[in-house]
């Protein structure tokens, strides 16, 4: 498939604004429709910006600039030319959550000077859902490295609010568990940073197209005026910089998404908006789907990664979880451990098996079954390890008909000296990327950098992980995830983008006291809608499915959409996600709980007119309870038509999984 753009309408046109005094007035430009208005000025010789939301002042004044390696940047300016556009114009994504996204903003290009001459653009790009604005410093070094000291950018917000986050200095590969408190009162964050600003004001702090930059980090300060700044925390290199340049550099976009309702925050298209069209001219072999693994029972000790009595990737056992992914419509078996370098003392190897599992007996029989092997690549954050073999690795995996590679960073820093978060990481990233589509292979990345919506330039990036997934629910001597986890993660790291959570868990047993799924047995299908990934994995070991009526759902759920809708939801509270299947009439919906029970109602307002459904309903039953009766459910088929109204009534940290489909 060749990535189709239909371009609707595009209006252009400029302002020219000559200033040579250290303060200027505003210039603004606000949304098509008229509720956001970003403003910037120089005020005491200083580069800002502000914004208003329906009329009301959002984001106080706040800084614009840089600390270089040979001076400040934006704190002696003076404002120049500023130009003005706007596009209105459509496009496709190979895979995602809608087929069709429209992508209409005002623009405003300012253009500031300093005394020194250092020159500074700052595009400001600005939609109905929100807005984003980017640095562009010119090659003022005539082709000579700079770096970046730090990114002086603010984003000062009028009055403080409830805030959702993970601590950037507590939390490894993004792993944590989003909390909520008044903003002032938390440490440096990561992003997506979601904040309850207001009755029906609901802001998603983040950026995107980062590509060759470092990580952004935010730091409240409370001021004496009842504001709050959002300081700008660059990863740093080891060496203290925070960004080497050289030429002209473009910034990641500085993004903020804002929604009267939280479930508004995730139907935003804003983050992928800004980011660049596809790169890959056929993206036909890019093939969302869903899979299963050898993983699960990892976990669970049932198996190991390393060769030995108990070995998971042998020949034998990916053959039999093939046999069940042909019989249960699975488009592939990821198996983890297939490769040297598990074991103690091992030399890690991507380009040789473990000697009981045999690569290209277990590519062919899958090939025989209509299944294709899902490579793994874990390199204990040996970066450079997996740069020296990729090339080589990804040829080898081309031939032999793999189409998906799961790649994985277990280690502190990468190559033992920089953060993954880091410039030095962003850039080993995008190696990866870039020599996987080469090989026409599709990457699921985990311990990534936090996702900025690049998946919309190279479209092969299918899903990462940066989430305190399923695996904590196997090990997790706290307990495992709480029960408001997995309905906070759609509001919160659900919006940086694709989730790869590993959802459908069917069996709850524990191997540490305590530690289980805490959800019951139609939340976890019901997670297979909300979290959304395009590479969907049924993550339980195939023996917790055979047998089990549940997996009839999973079955039939794909994995990329038309059309996405979130009709209700509170953030860790309770979400339902609505989703249309592409090519085909089929809904699905998916229906989750924190540990309070629930009713709640689904308007059937979506379906089309004048036609007859039938709704297949997999739902908690009267006496399931997440700690006392997990596995109790219903499965029940009712006829349904536009107009109609679900009643789902919801356990403690219990679900819902629906399908509709004409009947």
């Amino acid at each position: 498939m060749k990535m189709l753009v239909v371009r609707i309408v595009i209006l252009v046109g400029f302002v020219m604004c000559g200033v040579i005094t250290g303060s200027a007035a505003d210039v603004k430009v606000s949304s098509p429709d008229g509720t956001v208005t970003v403003s910037a000025g120089v005020k005491n010789h200083k580069a800002y910006y502000m914004v208003s939301y329906q009329g009301r002042m959002l984001v106080a004044p706040s800084h614009l600039g840089f600390m270089l390696g040979h001076g400040e940047l934006g704190g002696n300016t003076k404002m120049g030319k500023v130009t003005r556009s706007s596009k209105d114009e459509t496009w496709i994504q190979p895979w995602g959550e809608n087929d069709i996204t429209r992508n209409q903003y005002n623009e405003m290009v300012v253009n500031f000077k300093e005394r020194s001459g250092q020159k500074m653009q700052v595009v400001f790009r600005v939609y109905n859902d929100g807005f984003g604005f980017r640095y562009i410093l010119q090659d003022n070094n005539k082709g000579k490295e700079f770096s970046i000291q730090d990114e002086l950018t603010e984003i000062t917000l009028a009055h403080d609010a409830k805030a959702w986050s993970i601590p950037t200095n507590h939390t490894e590969y993004f792993e944590g568990i989003y909390t909520a408190d008044l903003l002032s009162k938390k440490d440096t964050v990561c992003t997506p940073l979601t904040i309850e600003y207001e009755k029906n004001v609901y802001l998603a702090i983040h950026e995107a197209a980062l590509e060759d930059y470092a990580s952004i980090n935010l730091t409240p300060r409370i001021g004496n005026d009842g504001t709050v700044r959002l300081l700008t925390a660059l990863t740093p290199w080891r060496n203290g910089v925070k960004v080497y340049a050289k030429g002209e550099m473009k910034s990641p976009w500085r993004t903020m998404i804002i929604s009267s309702t939280a479930g508004g925050l995730l139907t935003s298209n804003l983050m992928l908006n800004l980011n660049e069209p596809s790169r890959i001219e056929d993206t036909s072999w890019i093939e969302p789907g869903r899979y299963i693994g050898i993983w699960w029972s990892i976990h669970k000790k049932q198996n190991t990664w390393e060769m030995g009595p108990t070995h998971g990737a042998t020949t034998q056992n990916v053959k039999r979880y093939m046999d069940f992914a042909a019989r249960h419509g699975f488009s592939g078996v990821l198996a983890e451990g297939w490769n040297p370098g598990w074991g103690q003392s091992e030399k890690i190897s991507y380009l040789e098996s473990y000697p009981d599992f045999d690569m290209e007996e277990v590519c062919r029989y899958g090939q025989e079954k209509g299944v294709r092997f899902i490579g793994h690549t874990e390199t204990w954050g040996n970066a450079s390890l997996l740069e020296s073999q990729m090339e080589q690795a990804f040829s080898w995996f081309e031939k032999l008909g793999i189409r998906a590679v799961k790649t994985g960073y277990v280690g502190h820093y990468f190559d033992g000296k920089e953060l993954a978060k880091s410039q030095y990481g962003i850039r080993h990233y995008r190696r990866v990327i870039e020599c996987a589509a080469k090989h026409h292979i599709m990457i699921d990345n985990h311990e990534p950098a936090m996702p900025t919506g690049l998946q919309r330039t190279l479209p092969n990036l299918m899903t990462q992980e940066g989430v305190r997934g399923q695996e904590y629910n196997a090990w997790d001597r706290r307990g495992g995830n709480p029960p408001s986890h997995t309905v906070t993660l759609p509001f919160t790291r659900g919006l940086a983008g694709p989730t790869d959570f590993t959802p459908a868990i069917f069996n709850f047993s524990e191997i540490v006291k305590g530690t289980h799924p805490h959800s019951t047995l139609a939340k976890q299908l019901g997670e297979f809608v909300v979290i959304y990934s395009p590479l969907q994995m049924a993550a339980d070991a195939i023996e917790n499915y055979e047998g089990q009526p549940a997996l009839s759902f999973i079955e039939s759920c794909p994995t990329t959409w038309s059309r996405t809708l979130v009709p209700n939801g509170e953030i860790g509270k309770y979400i339902t996600t609505v989703r249309k299947e592409r090519h085909g009439d089929r809904w699905f919906i998916g229906s989750i709980t924190n540990e309070e029970a629930r009713h709640l109602d689904v308007e059937l307002d979506f379906l089309d007119d004048h036609a007859l459904y039938s709704a297949i309903i997999y739902e908690d039953g009267p006496n399931a309870d997440y700690e006392r009766n997990p596995y109790e459910m219903t499965i029940r088929q009712i006829d349904v038509k536009k107009g109609d109204t679900l009643h789902l009534n919801l356990a403690r940290s219990g679900g819902a999984a629906i399908r509709i489909e004409k009947k």
